[in-house]
């Protein structure tokens, strides 16, 4: 479809080494026509395409010296013709280049339209556009990884695969609809029934990655918590190594939230350091309490500290609240009360940095786990585990009812199970969704 030129910065507006301005659309090379003069005897209008030319580049008012390239589409990352400049890296000077670029016809981009045109002109997939905007923003190893599976289509490869199977599903149905002299229905039930329960198996088999997918790719939720004064503060300061929270003998001190991120193993670990539970009728205090309980069920982890050689009471009442939720028993304070664990997963002295590194270890076996290969393939979108999700509820619904009601009314469920994998791929998925999707980019990509 012809779609009208635009143009952005695609590199932060900031003073940097390199600035790049991005045009994309019919009269791209035209519009570079007139803004750049290459230092040799080849003009713009017959650049070869991926190649770099070194020239003049005409901004709003003045000249800089850079580079010009040209991706002819649909050989391109939007799929159609693309320019690039490549000047120095002064925010004047990229907005003045940009300013050119539009007084010759080009409007400015809005956010991700350039990743919107390569999925409209059928370069890349929905999923595959949401993997590389989680690959931009990813904080951590194992993000960037998780964006890399959707970006290189694997995830799409798979949903097109079982959409396949689906429609070879329906077919069948529609055969045994349109000859029903040829007696086909036993034969049809049965592949439906064989197609259906792979599809099923392969979508829940996809499904059970996403705990551990969401996490490689948001970063593991840790909630410290524990009485006031165990040293939950003290603790989260030394695994940051540098003082976030406040620190003091007084117990209540920490009344709110205080949050702090460290990387183990390639993983992003988001800690927050949670106000001490107990009864009180400091308001603040209680606020922070009632908040703590709410960070408690949010989390994927929860480190609970306790203080001395046994557990008391309060610490009783604490358990009971975390009771049947993933949590580690850290023992802190050994440093002056001693080694013995009987009651903890750990023993750790904030303080002195006791047994930390080995903390770190058990976070990470409880959530991530041990042999994980993170290079592997996981879900990480919410809305594709809630898309399989539905699909698998149609799918299930058709085959529970496969022996009880006839073929054609089953193709119903099965149609709306295709349509659910479709808003993974894009094939069925809504404007909204396609919109709320590129909207995340920023304006140059």
């Amino acid at each position: 479809m012809a779609l009208d030129t635009i143009s952005a910065i695609s590199t932060p507006l900031v003073a940097s080494g390199v600035a790049v301005i991005r045009i994309s659309g019919k009269k791209s090379l035209e519009i570079a026509s007139k803004m750049f003069k290459p230092l040799g005897k080849t003009g713009v209008l017959d650049f070869m395409p991926n190649k770099m030319y070194v020239g003049e580049i005409q901004a709003d008012g003045f000249f800089d010296h850079g580079l010009c390239v040209f991706f002819k589409g649909p050989k391109s990352f939007t799929g159609e013709d693309v320019v690039e400049f490549h000047s120095h890296g002064g925010v004047a000077i990229s907005k003045g280049i940009l300013r050119k670029v539009l007084s010759l016809g080009a409007r400015l981009a809005n956010n991700g339209e350039f990743t919107k045109r390569a999925f409209i002109n059928g370069k890349l997939s929905l999923s595959s556009a949401e993997g590389l905007i989680d690959m931009i923003n990813s904080e951590s190893e194992s993000g960037v990884k998780a964006g890399y599976y959707l970006y290189r289509e694997k995830l799409t490869s798979q949903i097109n695969s079982l959409q396949d199977i689906i429609l070879d599903a329906l077919s069948e149905i529609d055969a045994d609809m349109d000859f029903p002299e040829e007696d086909l229905e036993i034969t049809s039930t049965k592949n439906v029934k064989s197609a259906l329960e792979q599809v099923i198996e392969k979508i829940e088999s996809l499904r059970a990655t996403y705990r551990t997918g969401r996490s490689l790719k948001n970063g593991v939720r840790v909630a410290i918590v524990g009485k006031p004064n165990t040293g939950k503060s003290s603790l989260l300061n030394a695994l940051l190594s540098y003082d976030k929270a406040i620190v003091s003998d007084i117990a209540g001190t920490t009344r709110d939230i205080v949050e702090g991120t460290i990387d183990i193993d390639g993983v992003r670990f988001n800690f927050s350091d949670t106000a001490g539970i107990r009864e009180s009728d400091d308001k603040v205090e209680s606020l922070g309490v009632e908040l703590s309980k709410k960070i408690l069920k949010e989390s994927d982890v929860i480190l609970f500290v306790v203080d001395g050689a046994s557990i008391d009471e309060d610490d009783q009442k604490i358990y009971e609240f975390i009771k049947g939720q993933n949590a580690i028993v850290a023992q802190n304070k050994v440093d002056k009360y001693g080694k013995k664990c009987d009651f903890a997963d750990i023993c750790i002295s904030a303080l002195k940095k006791q047994n930390l590194d080995k903390l770190k270890e058990l976070l990470y076996q409880k959530t991530i786990g041990s042999g994980i290969d993170l290079n592997g393939d996981f879900l990480c979108e919410e809305r594709h585990y809630e898309a399989l999700s539905r699909a698998k509820e149609k799918l299930t619904q058709a085959l529970n009812n496969i022996d009880k009601v006839p073929l054609d009314i089953l193709s119903i469920d099965i149609k709306d199970g295709w349509d659910a994998l479709g808003e993974i791929s894009g094939k069925t998925a809504t404007e909204d969704i396609i919109n709320n999707i590129f909207s995340k980019f920023c304006v140059g990509k």
